[in-house]
């Protein structure tokens, strides 16, 4: 049989995939559960992602998060795969210090750092605060765990959990009834809005100490163009630029369940609710990178409203070499996800060293 020779696009992915080796599969080991010593995966995109982030919350609410980077890159710890639950958050570049990738974009701002050194390998416009839409929920997922709440509890959608600062569709209802961790779930892979209020209503304090945490984490981070008016990113008050956004990437990489959920490729919810009868919502991930399963996607999240454009953030590993990537104010999802491959495909032939 005549053998069809490979498009540019498979001989890519190709390269992608030898790159990564063993760890496009088995990943790397990070923030182990300290009761019992054990180590969690971290998944790109795996069949296993969503089961195994739902052991860890199930077995202890503290095992899921290892606050260590904050997120400028200045704290010193152990490397990847070392067994004394530890991330990799030493940086010894700045913006602008090393060569470009040889690129261009057509989205309105876009950064790239080689997450190994914090050094910038392309910029436009990285410096100007944005809208960020539903990137926001980054945020909303890090003070949801940083409460340390029982992942198991029960929590039902209000009417005011469907009412924000615009309207969005949703394929939710109000009296659904889900944990919170399948509504983090929801937050993070399908993008669902009511979910991400719910989270915040459901905060210790209620909606407005929610509100004062996401800010004040915003600030822990170094994220000085930063504010949050939102839980959800329906509000075009939610601004930041890019380098701050890939520092808030950089953080979330600390939480495992963040890693995992955001990069759940589908989940068919069970949804309980005592008025409208219970029902099975099939959700599928927002990203189409992470859908399709060609590029080895760590954290993913996409974001849309008018005011922002279409928006991504994103962490992969290729050629061994992790890299955060942050679009913002592409003028359509075509743009976006042009801009993201044309992206991938040169960090999959950069020369590293």
């Amino acid at each position: 049989m005549k053998q069809l020779p490979l498009t540019k696009q498979q001989l890519i992915a190709a390269m992608i995939s030898l790159s990564l080796g063993s760890a496009a599969q088995a990943a790397l080991t990070i923030n182990g559960s300290a009761d019992n010593g054990s180590s969690a995966r971290m998944s790109w995109g795996g069949a296993d992602s969503l089961s195994e982030a739902r052991n860890i919350m199930y077995k202890s609410n503290s095992s899921t998060i290892k606050k260590i980077d904050n997120g400028s890159g200045s704290t010193t710890s152990n490397s990847f795969g070392s067994s004394s639950n530890s991330y990799n958050t030493t940086y010894r570049g700045a913006f602008g210090s090393s060569d470009m990738i040889p690129i261009s974009t057509d989205s309105r701002s876009v950064a790239v750092i080689d997450a190994e050194t914090g050094e910038s390998i392309y910029e436009k416009d990285a410096d100007v605060a944005r809208p960020m839409a539903s990137i926001t929920k980054v945020m909303t997922a890090m003070v949801v765990l940083d409460a340390g709440l029982d992942m198991r509890e029960e929590i039902t959608l209000d009417p005011e959990d469907f009412v924000g600062p615009k309207r969005a569709s949703s394929n939710l209802k109000s009296g659904d009834r889900m944990n919170r961790a399948e509504i983090l779930l929801m937050a993070l892979m399908k993008s669902e809005n009511p979910a991400a209020k719910s989270l915040a209503r459901n905060y210790p304090g209620g909606y407005n100490a929610f509100m004062r945490a996401m800010n004040r984490k915003a600030q822990d981070l170094g994220m000085t163009t930063a504010f949050f008016g939102d839980p959800t990113g329906l509000d075009k008050r939610n601004v930041a630029s890019p380098k701050d956004l890939v520092k808030m990437v950089r953080a979330a990489g600390n939480y495992d369940v963040i890693r995992r959920f955001s990069t759940t490729k589908s989940y068919d919810f069970f949804v309980s609710n005592y008025s409208s009868g219970n029902r099975t919502y099939k959700a599928n991930n927002t990203s189409s990178l992470v859908r399709d399963g060609s590029y080895p996607i760590g954290i993913s999240k996409t974001g849309f409203i008018n005011e922002a454009g279409r928006c991504v953030v994103m962490e992969t590993r290729v050629n061994n070499r992790p890299a955060i990537i942050v679009i913002l104010g592409a003028n359509s999802s075509a743009t976006r996800w042009g801009d993201a491959k044309n992206i991938l495909n040169s960090l999959a032939t950069r020369r590293t060293v």
